[in-house]
């Protein structure tokens, strides 16, 4: 059977595929992630390409060295209402500081996958979700921020709706996989095609 490597190291990545049946090897691909990004968005990258790019670039760098292999790439883009792109946050005050932009807000997240074969993206799709947050107070901000910054500091938008992050919203209109950082059906519907898991 084709290997199949997912290049990510993601906790929640592995974990949707695993829970889903999925059998792979988990390899964080030799990228420079964030020079990559900034040069995309510098070149007027908008968040849904941004997103597959990205997506694309990890399965990409994966796939050159692991040629019999079926790679997956995935990524996520933020983009508030104004077009705002926004980053996973490095300081609990990042955190703080994206959660005030998204209070009360609209915003749109973007789930990228890509697979590729012997160095080329043979597979993709971009899931689209739009979440819309309530207001929260600025005491409700820090708190939440200093009770679950270990687990949203590697999260972009600083939220994990599978958790707490659930508390954020009062709307979310997409695929829930999109929010967790994988279009997991989408993804299961390609590798039955390939002959990779039962149909």
């Amino acid at each position: 059977m084709t290997p199949l490597i997912l290049a990510s190291t993601s906790a929640a990545r592995k974990s949707m595929l695993t829970g889903a049946g999925v059998g792979f090897n988990a390899v964080a691909p030799d990228l420079d992630e964030a020079d990559l990004k900034q040069r995309l968005v510098t070149g007027g990258m908008g968040a849904r390409d941004l997103a597959e790019a990205l997506a694309e670039a990890k399965a990409l760098a994966i796939s050159e060295t692991q040629p019999t292999a079926l790679v997956i790439g995935a990524d996520q883009t933020l983009a508030v209402e104004d077009g705002l792109l926004l980053d996973k946050p490095e300081t609990p005050d990042d955190a703080k500081a994206q959660l005030r932009q998204l209070s009360g807000k609209g915003h749109r997240l973007f789930s990228a996958a890509v697979v590729a074969a012997a160095g080329v993206a043979v597979w993709n799709h971009v899931g689209i979700v739009r979440l819309s947050m309530r207001p929260l107070s600025d005491a409700f901000i820090d708190d939440y921020v200093a009770a679950h910054w270990h687990d949203i500091r590697h999260s972009v938008g600083c939220y994990q709706i599978e958790g707490a992050g659930a508390q954020l919203f009062t709307k979310v209109e997409g695929d829930y996989f999109d929010v967790m950082g994988l279009p997991l059906l989408p993804l299961l519907a390609f590798l039955r095609e390939r002959k990779l898991m039962a149909s």
